[in-house]
């Protein structure tokens, strides 16, 4: 009788080991997609390809590695988020705020962004291939240490008017 058990019991736990396991949404997750409030979550490598954002408060959250593929971000407040590495392909960027945010080697592959804050963002080595961005402050390089105020500093061999 015992031995049957323990057959059954073995049976049973290597069926059970074998089948495909279906990991539920953390609970940050459901949080943010119930009520599109979610400051400072922890929200790593969650996947939210395709949510509708609208609105949501993401300010401070860590979304490293998380991926937004086609998500929209519309009127979004992502200021001072970690979204390194995080890919936004085909993410439909318009009016968020991504002031302070981290998106260094963030995928923006063939995004959409429209009147985007960006004020101080880090962008290093971000994907940019393909997006469409209009009247939103993206820059190439920078300022560099020990120069001149922007408006007075001219590159080499640029006309500087006269004074």
């Amino acid at each position: 009788m015992l031995r049957r058990l323990f057959t059954a019991i073995a049976l049973v736990a290597s069926v059970a080991i074998s089948l495909p396991v279906q990991a539920e949404p953390s609970a940050n997750v459901q949080k943010l997609l119930r009520t599109r409030e979610c400051y400072g979550c922890n929200l790593q490598g969650a996947d939210l390809s395709g949510a509708h954002l609208i609105g949501a408060d993401l300010r401070n959250a860590d979304l490293s590695g998380a991926n937004l593929k086609e998500a929209n971000l519309e009127g979004a407040d992502l200021a001072g988020a970690n979204l390194r590495r995080a890919n936004l392909s085909e993410a439909f960027i318009n009016s968020t705020e991504l002031n302070d945010a981290d998106l260094t080697y963030a995928n923006l592959n063939d995004a959409v962004l429209y009147n985007a804050q960006v004020e101080g963002a880090t962008l290093i080595g971000a994907n940019l291939s393909g997006t469409d961005i209009f009247n939103t402050p993206v820059g190439i390089g920078g300022q560099y240490p020990d120069t001149p105020e922007q408006e007075d500093y001219y590159a080499p061999g640029e006309y500087a008017p006269e004074e």
